[in-house]
């Protein structure tokens, strides 16, 4: 027995260093099993024995129990998530690379059952961390199958020249209303930012025809632009020449207005004059109607001048027959 410890000495083995070995390697893990991290892009979903605690906002570091009791889960929150449908970025860049023609997706049927090749895209934000961690297991698929239900729905109750023309807008945010109202009933925690579709065409064998079909469509707006421009620039033209005669017409009113009130004043005031002296007034009036027919440089005639045949009554105008 005197050996075997006289042997433990020699190789320097003691029992109380290797557990003071120990604790240190428990303190150093513990120190740093009990700090985490967060940055600005993101937020943390803490679990305690696996079991939901909290969700920590706040950028910077942050105490936790150490061991493994709790555990964080960063999720980034501002990052814009992209799902694509019909096509593929197969690089990206600054000239990416896409395969196209995933026709076990793009190819849909129509309302006014054509087929039409559509390729769009989703960007979607996660708004809450810890529905984004627990409710859903398979989230892409889930993503990606309510995105194919929605657009499908839209396309399928809307006719072909409307998915490729004028409805195409409506469809993209319809998409995303729809979109969120059904993540929101899963309880996902995801927010749809943006439907775009990238190209809907017909599929090949009929797509030069409908292309033919989309420039008229394009013509056709064209011309209404041009006509409601025409008809602008018109009816502005109109209303002002119908505001300046107008004018002109105000302007006649107030002459005419003005002119019959002056000449009731001085028939008023010519009228007090006869009733002070009658005869005086009325000879006044005689002559100056006189002066006024007869004073001016052509002078009236009694008969018609070219009737040299007939003897003239009076000649007022000096001539000699």
């Amino acid at each position: 027995m005197a050996d075997n410890t006289s042997e433990k000495k020699k190789s320097g083995f003691r029992p109380g260093k290797v557990f003071g070995l120990i604790i240190l390697a428990l303190v150093v893990y513990a120190s740093f099993s009990s700090f985490y991290m967060i940055d600005e892009t993101e937020q943390a979903v803490i679990t305690r024995f696996g079991k939901y605690t909290d969700t920590v906002k706040t950028p910077g570091i942050h105490l936790k129990l150490p061991f493994g009791i709790d555990k964080n889960q960063n999720v980034a929150v501002t990052t814009i998530y992209t799902e694509e449908f019909g096509f593929k970025t197969v690089k990206a860049g600054r000239n990416n690379e896409y395969k196209n023609n995933i026709t076990e997706e793009s190819i849909i049927l129509t309302g006014d059952l054509n087929l039409i090749d559509a390729e769009w895209e989703i960007r979607y934000q996660i708004e809450d961390p810890k529905l984004w961690l627990f409710s859903v297991y398979e989230k892409e698929e889930t993503i990606r199958d309510i995105s194919r239900s929605v657009i499908n729905t839209l396309i399928g109750d809307t006719a072909i020249l409307d998915v490729i023309g004028s409805e195409r807008k409506n469809i993209q945010d319809a998409a995303i209303v729809m979109m969120n109202e059904n993540f929101n009933k899963l309880q996902m925690g995801v927010k749809v930012i943006s439907v775009t579709f990238q190209n809907t065409v017909a599929p090949e064998g009929v797509q030069e025809a409908f292309e033919d079909v989309n420039k008229a469509m394009q013509d056709m707006n064209r011309y209404i632009n041009e006509g409601k421009e025409l008809y602008n620039t018109e009816i502005y033209r109109v209303e002002g020449e119908a505001e300046r005669e107008i004018q002109i017409a105000e302007g006649y009113k107030a002459d005419r207005i003005n002119r019959a009130k002056g000449d009731v004043a001085r028939f008023n005031a010519v009228y007090e004059e006869y009733k002070r002296a009658p005869r005086v007034t009325k000879e006044r009036i005689y002559l100056e109607t006189m002066e006024e027919l007869f004073g001016g440089e052509v002078k009236p005639e009694l008969i018609d001048s070219d009737l040299k045949n007939i003897l003239p009554i009076k000649e007022l105008n000096g001539g000699k027959n």
